[in-house]
């Protein structure tokens, strides 16, 4: 008979399955995860968190730790072919509704390691080792065939591929993987010990064989080496391949490499599903969409993948209707081809520039990423401007209330949905129901409520709506109607555990 000890099993264990472990284990779920690799990767891969993504680990109470061993807005440093060099940094304005407003630099594997900490804090830990090698399912669950040191049949209600570009749920589902390798367009990449530049810069080098970069990886005595290659050059990863190509792009015979612990051939995969599900199996991450390196943008979609599904797949475990699940593809399928679209427009711009440009705009950030047009969102306001249903919700530092100050995030922190009410004519509406008063001018000693010190929180959400947010902190409702009708209706049929 097949193990039933969980109600999710979540193939792969990147930054996309351990995020969702996580979220599902902080609301309660049965998970297990496993992954084929004998153990943790040490490569970097992905290197960029960005800011949308430092909010759900914000969330997840995980965001000090990964700060600590990551570093912001860090200058690049372009050379040209005569060896002049030149700064460029990113400038962006500090923004009361963001609390980060620039990427974080970082490597994968510490991303991966504060996730699996938090785990393990949670009662779950990683199976390495353990392949899926079957798949079947029929109205009330799913049986997988795990293949390892002791080969087993398990049933869970869900499982949710999160294995990768090359994803063995995805194939043994049958879902196609659209799109193409574009063999014109390669890198070589790998973590490699550096001497002869500093750490404070990312170096890039534009030369007529190519781009060179060297970007050092913080909390580590690491760099990451990135070096487009042309048809025809030599793709070898090794040591002495990424040496001559130092030599020969920067002129500079004193840089040189050494010890390198993760080396790889990377080709242009621009691919994804056209559809995340397939009855109770979902896919998330490269399992369902791969990008360029290119603003930074893949690992970033997959983490907000797997936030989406987590809240939604716990909602429903708890009691909610299963047609809930119906929405992750409708939310998440427009974003991951949008990203897409971007990532490739960023990878034309390098192509035709010949070196890595720094974005001065700021769609990469992944803040004003909506789900405006999902069945989730109501929007009950005929004239609503600004902040509206489907959009994120925005921070606002300043809040004065019953233990000190605090911001909006503080109020919305943690696996549950949180209903904001800017004004105390809300205070009858929210009633029994968990929520909080947000005023300019609260009464003294009034409990629940909020005082808007510096007016922030009225900038970002206006002064008189009602908003419901959901788990995953974008808003699920907002309403000017004075009774809770609307508010009960909504919490029962999507947050709210039935029985």
């Amino acid at each position: 008979m097949p193990n039933t000890a969980s109600d999710v099993l979540i193939v792969g264990a990147g930054p996309t399955g351990l995020t969702l472990a996580c979220t599902l284990a902080q609301r309660g779920a049965r998970v297990r995860i496993v992954d084929a690799a004998s153990g943790p990767a040490s490569g970097s891969r992905g290197k960029g968190l960005q800011p949308r993504t430092l909010e759900l680990f914000d969330d997840l109470g995980i965001v000090d730790d990964t700060l600590a061993h990551g570093v912001f807005n860090l200058p690049m440093r372009y050379y040209d072919e005569t060896g002049q060099s030149k700064d460029d940094r990113l400038q962006r304005s500090p923004r009361p509704d963001a609390p980060f407003i620039h990427s974080l630099i970082t490597p994968q594997w510490r991303v991966e390691e504060t996730l699996r900490h938090k785990l393990g804090q949670l009662g779950v830990r990683v199976e390495f080792g353990i392949e899926l090698t079957g798949i079947s399912q029929d109205a009330d669950g799913v049986t997988a065939q795990l293949s390892g040191p002791a080969p087993m049949s398990i049933r869970i209600d869900w499982l949710v591929g999160c294995d990768g570009g090359k994803s063995s749920v995805r194939q043994l589902t049958g879902i196609a993987f659209l799109g193409e390798t574009v063999e014109t367009y390669r890198m070589l990449v790998g973590d490699v010990r550096v001497e002869g530049i500093d750490r404070d810069h990312w170096h890039i080098w534009k030369s007529a064989e190519g781009i060179l970069a060297l970007c050092p990886l913080p909390s580590t005595d690491a760099f990451q080496f990135q070096a487009s290659i042309a048809p025809g050059q030599e793709s070898e990863t090794s040591l002495e391949v990424f040496q001559g190509i130092v030599d020969r792009r920067t002129g500079r015979h004193e840089i040189r490499l050494r010890e390198p612990t993760w080396m790889s051939l990377w080709r242009a995969n621009v691919r994804m599903v056209d559809r995340y599900r397939q009855g109770r199996v979902f896919l998330a991450g490269d399992a369902a969409h791969v990008h360029s390196p290119a603003g930074g943008q893949g690992m970033n979609t997959g983490i907000q993948d797997a936030y989406n599904l987590g809240w939604k797949l716990a909602a429903v475990h708890s009691g909610i209707g299963a047609a809930l699940l119906d929405t992750y593809q409708q939310e998440r399928l427009p974003i991951a081809a949008g990203v897409l679209g971007l990532s490739n427009e960023i990878m034309a711009s390098v192509v035709a520039a010949g070196t890595i440009l720094l974005r001065k705009d700021e769609r990469t950030l992944q803040l004003d990423l909506n789900y405006r047009d999902s069945k989730l969102t109501r929007e009950m306001r005929p004239m609503a401007e600004g902040v509206r249903a489907g959009d994120r919700a925005p921070d606002a530092p300043g809040l004065i209330g019953p233990n000190g100050s605090c911001r909006v995030f503080d109020l919305l922190r943690g696996p549950r949905a949180t209903i904001l009410g800017f004004g105390t004519h809300w205070q009858p509406v929210i009633g029994s129901l968990q929520g909080h008063i947000i005023v300019s001018k609260a009464a003294a000693g009034s409990p629940g409520h909020y005082t808007d010190s510096e007016g922030h929180a009225q900038t970002a959400y206006g002064d008189s709506s009602l908003y419901v947010v959901r788990p995953d902190n974008y808003i699920g409702m907002a309403t000017l109607e004075p009774t809770s009708n609307p508010v009960v209706d909504y919490m029962n049929t999507f947050l709210i555990r039935k029985g």
